[in-house]
């Protein structure tokens, strides 16, 4: 079984919520922070949450949790900021890298991807929709993470899976869970009218 890490990359400014934070957003009676958090402590006990300097508002929502929460001085740089800090904090884990605002995914998507992991840990695994259209989260082997250091800008490992995509195995999740992501007001209106 290889040892693996789940970083909640949290560090972003909600700018397209137009001065709401998407992560303070209640689901399932619990603000969206908190329950993803809570999500991936189920799934795994090492679990990394990135937030912006001075963000009291979601430092509060991890109180009593066991996770490590670290702060990104350079957040606004991107989300890259993010996953430079968590994959330099997972030391020789493998890296799980979850969304914080992706409301669907569930603890057991999550252990179906690490149990999928711990039988083929060179691979990178990509959950995705029944249509194979590609989500999130994403696990990365120990190996990549050092490339993980050096990523830039605001899209995330993107460039990473197209340099390793020959290693990329793709893992359905139910319906949207690997797709659904709530950035702005209209989104969350939507998502909770479907609901």
């Amino acid at each position: 079984m290889t040892p693996l890490t789940i970083l909640i990359p949290a560090a972003g400014a909600s700018s397209r919520m137009r001065g709401g934070d998407k992560l303070l957003e209640p689901v399932n009676s619990q603000p969206m922070l908190r329950r993803q958090t809570m999500m991936a402590r189920i799934a795994c006990p090492s679990v990394i949450v990135t937030l912006r300097p001075g963000d009291a508002a979601r430092h509060d929502l991890l109180n009593g949790l066991d996770v490590t929460v670290l702060t990104v001085t350079d957040a606004a740089s991107g989300m890259s900021a993010s996953i430079r800090a968590g994959a330099m904090a997972a030391g020789t884990n493998a890296l799980m890298i979850l969304p914080a605002d992706m409301p669907d995914l569930t603890s057991d998507d999550l252990l179906l991807m690490i149990a999928t992991f711990d039988q083929c840990p060179d691979h990178i695994l990509r959950a995705t929709a029944h249509d194979g259209t590609p989500g999130h989260p994403v696990i990365f082997p120990p190996d990549c993470l050092g490339q993980l250091t050096q990523l830039t800008g605001d899209e995330g490992a993107r460039s990473l899976l197209q340099t390793r995509k020959a290693r990329v195995r793709l893992i359905v999740l139910p319906d949207q869970h690997a797709l659904t992501d709530l950035d702005t007001p209209e989104d969350w209106a939507n998502w909770r009218a479907r609901r």
